[in-house]
């Protein structure tokens, strides 16, 4: 497994992260608990130390599966767990219905809530999950150095801000790292949020490498998904899949050249990336995490990764 340090901080973290939202049993279909914790289990294994989760997966349910999951070792892991998305949940409802919030007083009780699941006295990493429009991020940024003042968190950043957000935040506090989109089919982030995190200095974590599993070729034009799994009702989803041919066809030819599967290039694509610190891959299964894994330890040649997605904004060194 290969690690890094979070610019700025004490944080070696692997630089495959597991992202934990199956754990919170909702949003992908079929829900096996057991196999899902296994593979945090196998994660562990196979060195990754890094595990992305969020209060509001499954509704907190997803903290304290990981943190029953870790045992004591979640004192040793980097956990990078979030805020920003207020919940209501009651009866007559299908789902809960989310809504943003990262107001200093909704920070304060959803920290005191992620501690409390996740059996921590100081939260690792800890990020403001969305923007918030109706609370300037100033507010958020100073309540947040209070709680790190406190000791109850160690480091914080921010996930899906734009570059201009980005900027703003880093210059109300010291950021550790910043958490957004990324992969062969979503490169939006080269056009403003990896520039921001580069004239800063701030790692920048890609979470959906693997695209909601299109770019395992797992998943043809007519696959079909239970009402269950979020990428059924898709309209985001449906428009990946359909522009997606070209890019598996070239994970293909990669991957058949290298002896690897097609997400393994992918994510080994995003980890390859100068811009990328760290790639955030979910598992459902054990299987799942040791393929994964399979992406680290190694570097696609120059000519093969330019060619899988074309020159970014900057060259690869």
């Amino acid at each position: 497994m290969d690690y890094l340090r979070l610019p700025g901080t004490e944080l070696e973290v692997s630089r495959l992260i597991l992202g934990c939202e199956p754990l919170g049993g909702t949003d992908w279909g079929d829900f096996r608990p057991q196999e899902v914790e296994q593979a945090v289990c196998r994660a562990w294994d196979l060195g990754i130390n890094g595990f992305d989760v969020a209060d509001v997966y499954g509704l907190g349910e997803a903290e304290t599966r990981l943190a029953r999951c870790l045992g004591s070792r979640r004192r040793e892991a980097v956990i990078i767990t979030k805020f920003g998305v207020g919940w209501q949940a009651g009866a007559g409802l299908a789902r809960a219905l989310t809504f943003r919030d990262a107001s200093p007083a909704h920070l304060r009780a959803a920290l005191e809530g992620s501690l409390r699941r996740l059996k921590l006295d100081c939260l690792p990493l800890y990020l403001v999950h969305w923007p918030d429009p109706r609370v300037p991020v100033e507010e958020t940024i100073a309540a947040l150095q209070d709680c790190q003042r406190q000791g109850k968190i160690r480091y914080f950043g921010v996930s899906n801000y734009s570059g201009a957000e980005l900027r703003r935040a880093a210059a109300a506090g010291t950021l550790a790292a910043v958490q957004g989109s990324f992969s062969l089919l979503d490169r939006r982030a080269e056009a403003e949020a990896l520039p921001a995190c580069r004239q800063h200095g701030l790692a920048y974590l890609a979470y959906g490498p693997l695209a909601q599993g299109l770019l395992s070729g797992k998943y043809g034009p007519c696959a079909q998904f239970p009402v269950t799994d979020r990428r059924a009702g898709s309209p985001a989803f449906r428009a990946a899949r359909d522009r997606a041919a070209p890019v598996l066809s070239r994970l293909q030819a990669v991957a058949d050249q290298i002896g690897r599967t097609p997400a393994q290039v992918a994510l080994r694509w995003v980890l390859d990336h100068p811009g990328v610190a760290c790639a955030i891959a979910g598992a459902r299964t054990p299987a799942q995490a040791e393929s994964n894994a399979q992406a680290t330890g190694w570097t696609l040649e120059a000519d093969r990764w330019e060619w899988l997605g074309g020159p970014p904004a900057w060259s690869r060194p």
